[in-house]
C-alpha cells in the first residue's frame, strides 16, 4: 500500500505490502467503502494491478474477512472495456478521471450501460483546472467549473474532487474548493486531499459532501478510522 504526496511518485511511501490485509482492517473498524487506486495505471492510461484490485474485491464480497465491503475502484480506466472489465470484476463503483476531462462521450456510455450509481468522477484540481493523466506536467486539463457542471448535465451522480495541491500532506482540505463543487450540482461531493482530523471531516460533511477519502491521516495514525465512522456517520 503506497501514499504518494500531491501525486509525486518522487516522494513516495510504502505503508504495507498486503493491500488485502489493509482492506481487512479498514472492514474490521466498521468502514462501508474502501477507495482502491492503480497508481502505475493511473499514469501509464491503463490498469496494471487488476490482479491485486480483484484480490481486493473478490475478498470483499465475502471472503477474507472483509465482510460487504463496497470497493471503489480508479486509476487508469479511459477505455470501455477496462471499465467493464473492472465493474464485471466486482467493483461497486469505477472512478474515471482523464476520460471525464478528454472524452465526455465515454462517460455518457458507462452511464447508460451501467447507471449512474457505478460510476463516480474524479476531478482533481489544480490552479482552477481538473487535471489528468496522473497529474503530470502537460496533462490535458478543463476548467473545473465549467467541467463538472457540463459532467453533472450528461448525469453524473457522484464527483470525487480532490485539491491536488493538498494531496497526503495532512494540511487540511480545500473547504472553498469543495464548498463551489457542493454549490454547482445536485450530485454528490466525495471531499479527497489534506484531510488530517476528524474536525476536517466535520467541516467537509456540514458544508454538504456525501463522503470522504483518507488515506495518509489513517496510515499515519493521525486519525483513528473507528472513531471517524462514528462521529460522521448518521443523522
Amino acid at each position: 500500500m503506497v501514499r504518494l504526496r500531491q501525486g509525486d511518485f518522487a516522494r513516495e511511501q510504502v505503508y504495507d505490502d498486503d493491500p488485502v490485509r489493509v482492506a481487512r482492517r479498514f472492514a474490521a473498524d466498521g468502514a462501508s467503502w474502501v477507495h482502491v487506486v492503480d497508481l502505475d495505471g493511473a499514469v501509464a492510461g491503463r490498469p496494471l494491478q487488476a490482479e491485486v484490485i480483484g484480490a481486493i474485491v473478490a475478498a470483499g464480497s465475502g471472503g477474507s474477512g472483509l465482510g460487504s465491503i463496497r470497493v471503489q475502484v480508479a486509476g487508469g480506466l479511459r477505455a470501455s472495456g477496462a471499465i467493464d472489465a473492472a465493474l464485471a470484476a466486482g467493483a461497486t463503483r469505477v472512478v474515471v478521471g482523464t476520460a471525464a476531462i478528454t472524452a465526455p462521450d465515454l462517460v455518457a456510455r458507462v452511464l447508460a450501460d451501467h447507471g449512474p450509481e457505478r460510476l463516480a468522477v474524479a476531478l482533481d484540481v489544480r490552479a482552477g483546472f481538473a487535471v489528468g493523466h496522473g497529474w503530470v506536467q502537460g496533462a490535458p486539463a478543463a476548467l473545473f467549473e465549467p467541467a463538472l457542471e457540463g459532467l453533472a448535465q450528461l448525469g453524473v451522480a457522484t464527483f470525487v474532487v480532490t485539491a491536488i495541491e493538498r494531496d497526503g500532506l495532512l494540511g487540511g482540505p480545500d473547504l472553498a474548493l469543495l464548498g463551489r463543487a457542493v454549490g454547482l450540482t445536485d450530485a454528490d461531493v466525495i471531499a479527497s486531499g489534506g484531510i488530517a482530523t476528524l474536525a476536517d471531516l466535520e467541516a467537509v460533511r456540514a458544508m454538504g459532501c456525501r463522503g470522504a477519502i483518507v488515506g495518509r491521516a489513517i496510515y499515519d495514525g493521525v486519525i483513528d478510522l473507528s472513531e471517524a465512522i462514528d462521529r460522521t456517520t448518521g443523522p
